[in-house]
Parts: C-alpha cells; sequence; structure tokens
C-alpha cells in the first residue's frame, strides 16, 4: 500500500469523510454523536476548519481515502490560542495499517508550523489502540472526565491525551 497525505477537498473527499463519520457514529464510541451526518452537515464542518485556518488531511491510496485527521480551537477563550483539539478518523477497512499514525504524525508537523503549542485529543477510554498510538508519539495523559457521554445505553469515560510542542517560539498575550 502506497499512502499519500494530501489536503482534504470537499468536493473529492466530502463523501467519503461522511461515510467513515458515519460509521463512527453508528458503531463506535470514537465520536459522541447519536445521528448520522448530511453531506450539508460535513460540508459544514469543513468550512468551519477552513474559516479557522485550520487543516484538514486526508490518507489516501489508489483505492481512494483511507482516513482523515484535523485540528480546531480547543475552547472560545483567547488564551487557549496556542492549543488545538485534534481528531484522527481511519475506515474500518484500513484500521491497523498504519494509517493513523501517518495522519497523526502529519497533524503534529501542521500544528509547529502553525507555531502551536499544545494538541489534545478527547478519546474514549475504551479506544485501547487510540491510546496506545497517541502515547507512542509522546502524548501524555491529561485527565479522565468520568461518565462524560451516554450512548450504546452505557455511560462513556472521556480520557484527554495531550502533546505539548516547543512553539511559539515567542508566545504573546492579545
Amino acid at each position: 500500500m502506497t499512502l499519500h497525505i494530501v489536503t482534504c477537498n470537499p468536493d473529492a473527499h466530502a463523501a467519503a469523510v461522511r461515510e467513515i463519520f458515519n460509521d463512527a457514529i453508528l458503531h463506535t464510541t470514537a465520536l459522541y454523536d447519536y445521528h448520522p451526518w448530511s453531506q450539508t452537515d460535513v460540508l459544514k464542518w469543513f468550512g468551519g476548519k477552513a474559516n479557522g485556518g485550520y487543516p484538514v488531511i486526508a490518507a489516501v491510496d489508489a483505492s481512494g481515502l483511507l482516513g482523515f485527521a484535523s485540528y480546531g480551537q480547543f475552547r472560545a477563550r483567547p488564551a487557549y490560542k496556542y492549543t488545538v483539539e485534534h481528531s484522527v478518523y481511519v475506515h474500518r477497512d484500513h484500521r491497523r495499517r498504519g494509517v493513523g499514525r501517518a495522519l497523526l504524525v502529519r497533524i503534529i508537523e501542521l500544528a509547529r508550523a502553525q507555531q502551536l503549542h499544545v494538541l489534545v485529543g478527547g478519546i474514549d477510554v475504551s479506544n485501547a489502540e487510540s491510546i496506545a498510538l497517541h502515547e507512542q508519539l509522546g502524548f501524555r495523559h491529561a485527565g479522565t472526565i468520568t461518565q462524560a457521554g451516554y450512548k450504546f445505553g452505557r455511560w462513556l469515560d472521556l480520557a484527554f491525551y495531550q502533546l505539548t510542542l516547543s512553539t511559539p517560539a515567542q508566545p504573546r498575550d492579545g
């Protein structure tokens, strides 16, 4: 498998992104949502990322889009401007093949290039593979909110993992 990381384009990739999002919503606790997203929802998501200056990247090969990743605003207050929350989603048929790792490595590179300081990942505690991947790439457990969500008839615990970068070189208030 020859994997390439590309900038995700809504025209070319929205349908595949929607399929991956909806699989995560319907079958996993990777996304704490109940209802599948419409094409309009996905396009709004892409638009929000573009408006915030946040990347959306995809892992692709000859067969198409294998997974995608992005980051966005962590919290709305200005003092959080150097912290982002990221997400990585891989198509169910391509998990455990290095796709998530390639996407997360590239997201880290992009965050450094944008002079960000902290990447935060909110991971359901039952997602051992995602937790292991984050730890392998230097993320550290920063805390868990127990019973943060309710899905599939049970309470879900949300663990936060963070990676602190050496950037920005000269952080500023305001």
